[in-house]
């Protein structure tokens, strides 16, 4: 037990070091020559040496609250890869059909149980957005890099979660009775919070009504981000614990 907790602190400290040297890295070079001589840049003169210093001062702060951050990252990267490494078996056309046969046969379920035509568009509508937003996730990731999949795979990935329950209570009453009372609820949160700054939140207030398919733009708006913040996490555990391969180029998912 003691020499597993030794491990972990260990590894602990080592992340924190490597994080904070990635940090240093924005700044300042790593390597003196990465073609000849590999080893950290050092300060030759004074300036140089109280600039270095203040750097390092300065990322304390931000290593102390990235560090939890990219705990997040490496358990994004985890299960990322796993859904990476089933969907790679299948490829694109198999994730469409095998997403289209699970909704089809959802839509089965709901005509046997005797919904609605509402109910009916309402599954076929969420099986649609769900079907599409997992292909371009996981086209964009088959396309490589770590760019690519930060700013398209990811967002589609959350957007293939997130959206389809929002379609479908556009058509659904029973959905809507849930979906758009803590969507209203999650808004107003919003507003009141993180776009409460410079006015921003009356600006919209002024301009967005929330109803019909604004819920959808919402979400769009909401999914997007999450899915950049989970990329750039999952990339920046890529940078400070690199996969066991050796790669760091971008985990896919």
């Amino acid at each position: 037990m003691e020499r597993r907790s030794t491990g972990v602190v260990d590894a602990v400290r080592i992340d924190i070091a490597r994080l904070h040297a990635t940090w240093m890295e924005l700044a300042f070079p790593r390597q003196l020559d990465p073609g000849r001589v590999v080893g950290k840049w050092t300060p030759e003169t004074t300036p140089q040496t109280l600039a270095y210093y203040l750097w390092a001062a300065l990322g304390l702060p931000p290593v102390a609250v990235g560090y939890p951050l990219l705990l997040f990252g490496f358990a994004a990267r985890f299960y990322a890869t796993r859904v990476d490494s089933a969907a790679a078996r299948l490829g694109v056309v198999g994730v469409v059909l095998v997403s289209l046969l699970a909704w089809g046969l959802l839509t089965v379920a709901a005509w046997i149980r005797e919904f609605s035509v509402d109910g009916l568009i309402a599954v076929g509508a969420a099986g649609a957005v769900a079907t599409v937003a997992a292909a371009v996730a996981l086209g964009a990731s088959r396309l490589g890099g770590r760019g690519t999949s930060v700013l398209v795979a990811y967002p589609a990935a959350v957007t293939a979660f997130l959206l389809p329950p929002v379609v479908a209570a556009l058509y659904s009453p029973t959905l809507a009775d849930v979906v758009f009372p803590n969507t209203t609820t999650l808004a107003v949160w919003i507003l009141d919070g993180p776009l409460s700054v410079g006015g921003l939140n009356d600006a919209i207030r002024a301009r967005f009504t929330l109803r019909g398919t604004a819920y959808v733009l919402l979400w769009v708006g909401i999914s997007v981000p999450l899915g950049w913040l989970f990329g750039v996490l999952v990339a920046l555990a890529d940078v400070v614990r690199p996969q066991p391969d050796g790669t760091s180029g971008g985990t896919r998912i």
